[in-house]
């Protein structure tokens, strides 16, 4: 008996451990980088005449209802495949696992992947690239889909907050490649946070 109460209060205190919280601060902070990196001319992707008069991207109200703790089941057998880009480039993804949420009671699911030069380098080898789209795209948002930047886990949930989605470097300037949405991670209801469409 000692055996299982110990055994759950172990599942409880792991579950609970990989649980985050939501935090405004970490929303807005994401929002004030981004826009330091947008306004410096040696990391912008914004074109010239553009970066001139820059002085904020557009923001959805950041909101908590956006900020999830998703189930991930990682993929089994996954073979390495070229991402389809906006240009010529199909760099090599590989399928990490799929994320479980719900948003305003809708049960939802997106793909998550791992790139294969990004994970050989010591900076990005936790890194997992989260692209999607919704019902705002096109719309309020970048027609071409959002990405969010996420950390392999250490359990079995991950944290996802589309307080942070971004919008890909060619939504800003022709001269970028970026890699399109896969069709399997376009949500069905809208994701009203994030960054907005430029212009």
């Amino acid at each position: 008996m000692k055996k299982i109460i110990a055994f759950v209060l172990l599942l409880t205190f792991n579950f609970g451990f990989s649980q985050k919280k939501f935090d405004k601060s970490d929303a807005e902070k994401f929002q004030k980088t981004i826009n330091a990196e947008y306004a410096d001319a040696k990391t912008s992707p914004l074109m010239a005449e553009d970066l001139k008069s820059f002085k904020t991207l557009d923001f959805y109200p950041v909101n908590s209802k956006y900020f999830v703790n998703a189930k991930l089941v990682k993929a089994k057998n996954e073979k390495v495949f070229e991402m389809k880009t906006t240009g010529t480039r199909t760099p090599k993804y590989i399928k990490y696992g799929t994320l479980y949420f719900k948003i305003d009671g809708v049960a939802l699911q997106l793909n998550v992947y791992r790139s294969i030069d990004l994970s050989k380098t010591k900076e990005y080898k936790d890194h997992l690239f989260l692209p999607f789209s919704d019902l705002t795209s096109g719309k309020e948002s970048y027609i071409g889909g959002r990405y969010i930047d996420l950390k392999v886990p250490k359990g079995e949930t991950i944290a996802v907050d589309f307080n942070q989605a971004y919008n890909p470097y060619c939504a800003y300037n022709h001269k970028y490649s970026c890699p399109l949405v896969p069709l399997e991670n376009d949500l069905k209801i809208e994701i009203k946070a994030g960054v907005k469409a430029f212009h």
